[in-house]
């Protein structure tokens, strides 16, 4: 508080004194000096880096950067004069950049999550509250209450301080966790490993390792008694026993789905009545997503229990086929070859398996020929390659004056007579 006060009454002099002049050119400095910094190190980054953000004041090496020099210049500056702005701008930097970790990590890894956005919300909030105290030389006196507030966790007893420290320590940690896992998973991941399911399997395994470690240390530096985990994994192993059985079959399941392969992101399968093209398998379900862009949800344990038709296991390409009906007076050998030249001229069809034109049936309505033709496994192009078939099929017939059948009469139904 006595800082603020100094600020505060040099401020409604007439004259601001030599001192603090000298520390806000100092600080103005070090800000413009960090940002053109941020601003050459991260005009090649990508938009989800938590170093850089999306643009230069939203990242981490912004507020990271002006902190650590902030503080290195107070340090110096303070054997030659009473440093006071430069001593009030280091809690507002170490709170911007405590905030600017927790939204680019959460973000970065649970992209598009509203709990997240709450999260960073929570983050903020806490981090200028705690700036706030700093600046007004509250905070000691708020940490001395809270030492007097004890809690009781049967034979432990903690106070208030403690378990704060203790959260804010787990929750750091935890941040830091994610961020290293994420990075590892986009930096050397991506690069040496091709197959998007074993680089699901490692992504998975690194975070919840470094979950797990991060936990421990956080609990140990806290003052937590490992050993007293044991009575919790008991506690686990009876909840998984009685009740969550279908959670731990569903995440076994999808750790051994990606491990063996049998299903793979982007392969086209049908399970469980639902056909698709797998979007992402998680921990817990695999997405699915259909011709018509609907997703579904699917157990990973349906996937080991029940048959699964997978149509890119071994081979990506898939068969279609289509019917084209001419008239009875047509010469059977010349419309197969028109329609087989057609097929050809169609760039989406592969040359290998070559198309086929089959002469399926003849009824009164006229001559009916099957088009099948093999193409690559991609779901949303299915439709397009059917409609550029047809368009060259219907082009074909046409320039060779093709007879198509008769249209057929419209027939009232006589609803009246009895």
């Amino acid at each position: 508080m006595e800082n603020l006060n100094v600020l505060l009454s040099a401020l409604t002099q007439e004259s601001l004194p030599t001192g603090l002049l000298r520390e806000a050119i100092y600080l103005s400095a070090i800000v413009l000096f960090a940002w053109l910094t941020a601003w050459v190190l991260g005009r090649h980054a990508k938009s989800e880096s938590v170093l850089f953000g999306k643009q230069v004041i939203d990242g981490l090496m912004l507020p990271l950067l002006a902190l650590l020099l902030t503080y290195f210049v107070t340090m110096l500056l303070s054997k030659q004069q009473p440093v006071i702005l430069l001593k009030l701008a280091v809690p507002v930097l170490l709170s911007l950049a405590l905030i600017r970790l927790c939204a680019r990590v959460l973000m970065a890894v649970f992209p598009r999550s509203p709990a997240a956005v709450l999260t960073e919300r929570l983050v903020s909030w806490l981090a200028w509250g705690v700036a706030v105290l700093w600046i007004t030389d509250l905070l000691p006196l708020v940490v001395m209450e809270m030492e007097q507030i004890h809690l009781n966790f049967g034979r432990v007893k903690l106070d208030l301080r403690t378990l704060f420290e203790g959260m804010l320590s787990s929750g750091l940690v935890l941040v830091l966790s994610l961020w290293l896992s994420a990075a590892i998973e986009h930096r050397v991941l991506s690069q040496t490993v091709s197959d998007l399911s074993m680089r699901k399997v490692a992504a998975n395994v690194l975070r919840a390792v470094f979950l797990l470690l991060g936990l421990l240390l956080a609990l140990s530096a806290v003052g937590v008694d490992l050993t007293a985990l044991s009575v919790l994994g008991g506690a686990l192993g009876v909840g998984l026993g009685l009740g969550l059985q279908k959670l731990a079959a569903n995440y076994v399941s999808g750790f051994v789905v990606l491990v063996e392969r049998s299903v793979r992101i982007g392969d086209h399968i049908r399970v469980d009545g639902v056909e698709g093209q797998v979007s992402d398998i998680k921990t817990r379900y695999t997405l699915i997503r259909d011709a018509n862009g609907r997703e579904s949800i699917i157990p990973n344990e349906l996937l080991i229990t029940q048959r699964v038709d997978n149509f890119s296991l071994s081979d990506s390409a898939i068969s279609l086929q289509t019917h084209v009906t001419v008239a009875l007076e047509n010469n059977v050998q010349e419309v197969q070859a028109l329609l087989w030249d057609a097929l050809n001229t169609v760039p989406d069809v592969n040359a290998d398996p070559p198309a086929q034109v089959h002469f399926s049936r003849f009824s009164a309505d006229g001559l009916e020929f099957t088009l099948q033709f093999w193409v690559a496994d991609r779901l949303h192009s299915r439709m397009a390659v059917l409609s550029k078939v047809h368009a060259a099929a219907w082009a074909a017939l046409e320039s060779a004056r093709v007879a198509l059948p008769p249209p057929k009469p419209f027939q009232w139904a006589n609803q009246g007579a009895e």
